[in-house]
């Protein structure tokens, strides 16, 4: 299928462009402020025998980067289905 005018396409790139650049700046939240920046500060929270900060620039991060993929794939469906170029 293909967008039913230039505008349709420029609106379904702006609206891809937002939702990617908002997940990045959650990663890069998560993963360099939380697992870098604020790492001292987090760290006098324990979380299974060692500090929350170091949980973070550890574990965290990546988890946090599977959720996002998983919720990108998601929100790319459903703006898919909006602008009529999915493949079902």
């Amino acid at each position: 299928m293909a967008f039913q005018s230039e505008e349709d396409k420029k609106a379904y790139w702006r609206k891809n462009l937002n939702l990617m650049f908002s997940l990045l700046v959650i990663w890069a939240l998560v993963s360099y402020g939380f697992g870098i920046l604020l790492r001292p500060v987090m760290d006098a929270i324990p979380v299974g025998g060692v500090g929350l900060g170091f949980w973070f620039a550890q574990q965290g991060s990546i988890y946090v980067f599977l959720a996002i993929v998983a919720f990108y794939a998601k929100k790319m469906r459903a703006l898919d289905r909006e602008f009529g170029v999915d493949d079902d």
